[in-house]
This record gives C-alpha cells, structure tokens and sequence, in this order.
C-alpha cells in the first residue's frame, strides 16, 4: 500500500512538472529566470548616424559581435501560448468590418492611406471606427519620453513591476537586466518589447500614472479626439483609436529622428553579461530592399488583430499607411504590397524575384522530366528492335540440330530482313554422310 502511494505522489509530481514546463515553452508562463542584475553592452550605436540631443550611444563591443546569440524569434507582438489555446475574434472582425468591400479587396479591417497635407486620402475603410491599437502605442510613448529630455545614457533596471500580469507575453529580457534608457527605447520601437516600454514609463517623473496621462494630453494636442491610452505598452485592449487619429500620430512621431531611427532598424544584437541576444525588427518590411520605411510600428493582441503604421516613400510620394485588425502578419504584409503596387511603386522586388525563381525551378522540373521520358522511350525502342534482330537467329540456331542416325531432318532458313522463315528442303542420309 506504502509502495502505491510512493508511486501515486510520483506521478502526481512529475505531472505538475509536465504542465509546469508546457505552460513555460508555450508562452503562458513568461520567460524570465531571475537571477543577478546584467548591465548590457551593444554591439551598435542605439542611435545610427549622428545621436540627437540627449541620446548617449553604447560603446560597440567586438566580443560581443562574435558571440554566439540567443535569437529573439520574430512573434507577433505580444502573442502567448493562451492564444492558441483560446483562440478569440478581434474587436473588428466580431463587428465585421473585415466584410467591408474596398477597391483592392484588403484583408485589413480599417484602412487609410494619405499624402500628409492633402484635402482627401488616397484610399479610407473603416477609417473612423475606434479600435484597440495594440503596440502601436509605443509611438506615442516614444514620443512623450523625448519630450521629457530625460538623460538616454541613463541606467534602467527591468524589475518585476515591468512583467506583463494581464496576458503574460513572453519576452527576453529577465528581471535584473540592466540596460540604458536609449536601449530600452529602440527595444520598444523596433522589436515591441514591453518590458522595456514599461520600465521607460515607471522611471519618468511621477511612475506609469503620470506617464500615461501625458500621453492622453499630448494626443488631445495632436486632435486625436477618439484616442485613448490605458497603459504604455499597448498589451490593455483599453488603448484605442482610429485609423484617422493613427494618422495623425505617424505624421508627428515622424518629425523625431531618433523615433525614426529605432523604428526602421533592421537588427540589433545586445549582451546581457554572457548572454547575448539578437533582436529583429517585427516589421519585415524594413529588411525589404524594395521599401523605403522612414517610420514603423507594428502592433498586435487579439482584440486588436494585426496592425501596422509607417511612413513611407512610394512613386516618388511622401505616403502615411495604416493597417489596423489584419488576421495574421502575412495579411498585414500582402495588404502592404498592394497598396504599394496599387499606387504605382509596381510589385515588390523580394515576391517578383521569388516568383521568377518558382517559374525557373519549375520549367527545369519538367525539362528534366521530359529528357528522362525520352530517354526511356529510346531505350525502350533499342530494346524492341533488338529483340526483334535476336528472334531469327535464335530460331535459326534452333533448327540447325543434328539429325540422328536413319533420322531425315528438314532444316529450315530464315530471313533476316523480314524475319519470316524459309523452309528449305535437306536430306541427308547416314549412308551418304559415311561415304564421304
């Protein structure tokens, strides 16, 4: 009996562990393995070219570009394993403005594209429905923190109060980590880490209360009068706005280099201690040669859907995107291209040249099944005809048999043209094979 409770409480335990470490890699436990604070060191300047006022760029560090890095995959923001598990309908498509017929026949549930300064925008769906707007809200919070002209070279620490407690995303950057405020901003801008965007807020002057509601006047001052913002990050679905005020902030985020900078960086590699990570943009248009990104955010929680805003240069014009409530990033990119080819900037290079090679690799394909066919068919065809030539002549070794003795035998001749037989009378006798 001692022995099946033993076992009882075994499998009780390791079950517990099971789930424990499920939970763990699907992302509905955050990642985070505590420890001693880790100052980073950067491998590239936080701010490329020319640092603008305040901005302290790290020192690059030749060991740490030769270390081997721990890929910070490129997920959709904020995304956990609860969401595959418990899948559920964004705000837009549950009213069903993803229905919404457009010119261009878009995935996106709202839409507006416009020439900053123009009267009418270029293209508009659903552009005034208030929708949560997920990481986009790290514009707005880059924003407010310039404006504060806090010291960048300045130390953060990311604490336990930067966890995400509402949805528990995943993210890379443990508790102890130690990294500086111009760090911690291109984080938030290019990949949308959220622990990073909170611990800008927790240390600006008066915590996260103050920080947000700066955030809240500064988009009354920019009339975005249907915007609001709960929280820094955008992981509230509480942060809301439209396209049309999402416009608007994409126009005035684009007027600080520095937020143009850390938006459209491509990738960047950073050391905590011995722990190296590689961070990517979340927005793969910025690795695309055939795009001039000049600012982006990205930006996605399930009742947001997939969103993303930029400022871009198409056809020679200065252009303002925003995608809001996509169902997945592949929709927000398509989206994207064809919008872009639709205003003339012609189809992407990267899906052109993709699509050349598909149309090579299959023409080989079947130039190689063609020559391989007619090869089997000469071989087939040397076969038939050789065993056609062999058939006489084995017939013919066939008939040319010794006759026995007192045996007359009737030998027979074959043409080996036409391959038809030619009987042909012989008669021999034993008496007169004797005589001779």
């Amino acid at each position: 009996m001692n022995s099946k409770k033993v076992l009882g409480t075994a499998l009780a335990a390791a079950l517990v562990v099971g789930a424990g470490a499920f939970a763990w890699r699907s992302g509905l436990l955050p990642v985070d393995m505590g420890g001693k604070p880790q100052a980073s060191t950067a491998t590239t300047p936080a701010t490329p070219g020319a640092p603008s006022a305040g901005a302290a760029a790290p020192t690059a560090s030749s060991a740490v570009a030769a270390a081997p890095a721990e890929e910070v995959h490129e997920t959709p923001d904020s995304e956990s394993g609860l969401d595959a598990l418990i899948p559920r309908q964004s705000v837009g498509h549950a009213a069903g403005l993803d229905k919404t017929p457009d010119p261009l026949k878009l995935g996106s549930s709202a839409v507006l594209v416009l020439e900053p300064g123009a009267a009418k925008p270029l293209l508009a769906k659903n552009e005034n429905a208030v929708l949560p707007m997920a990481s986009v809200t790290k514009l707005m919070t880059g924003m407010v923190l310039m404006d504060q002209q806090l010291p960048m070279d300045e130390t953060l620490t990311i604490t336990e109060d930067d966890m995400d407690r509402e949805r528990h995303s995943r993210s890379r950057l443990r508790v102890g980590s130690v990294l500086t405020r111009a760090d911690a901003l291109q984080l938030a801008l290019m990949s949308s880490e959220n622990r990073a965007a909170h611990a800008l807020a927790r240390t600006a002057p008066g915590g996260v209360n103050a920080f947000v509601a700066a955030m809240n006047r500064k988009a009354k001052a920019l009339g975005m009068n249907t915007t609001s913002y709960s929280d820094p990050t955008g992981l509230s679905n509480k942060n809301q706005s439209t396209a049309h005020d999402l416009a608007a902030l994409v126009i005035a985020a684009s007027a600080y280099p520095v937020l143009r900078e850390y938006s459209t960086t491509p990738e960047r590699r950073i050391a905590f201690g011995s722990r190296v990570l590689q961070y990517r943009n979340s927005d793969p248009l910025v690795r695309n040669a055939g795009w001039d990104v000049q600012l982006q955010k990205t930006g996605y929680i399930v009742e947001a859907g997939h969103c993303v805003v930029l400022r871009t240069r198409i056809a020679e014009r200065d252009l303002v995107m925003v995608l809001l409530d996509a169902s997945s990033n592949r929709v927000r990119s398509a989206d994207a291209q064809r919008i872009r080819a639709w205003l003339g900037g012609g189809p992407d290079p990267a899906v052109a040249a993709a699509r050349t090679e598909r149309k090579k690799q299959a023409a080989a394909a079947k130039a190689d099944k063609a020559e391989k066919a007619g090869k089997t068919e000469k071989t087939a065809a040397k076969g038939t005809k050789s065993s056609k030539a062999e058939k006489p002549e084995k017939q013919a070794k066939a008939g040319r048999k010794t006759a026995k003795p007192g045996e007359t035998r009737v030998a027979k001749t074959f043409d080996g043209k036409s391959g038809k037989q030619a009987p042909k009378q012989a008669r021999r006798k034993d008496t007169d094979r004797a005589a001779s």
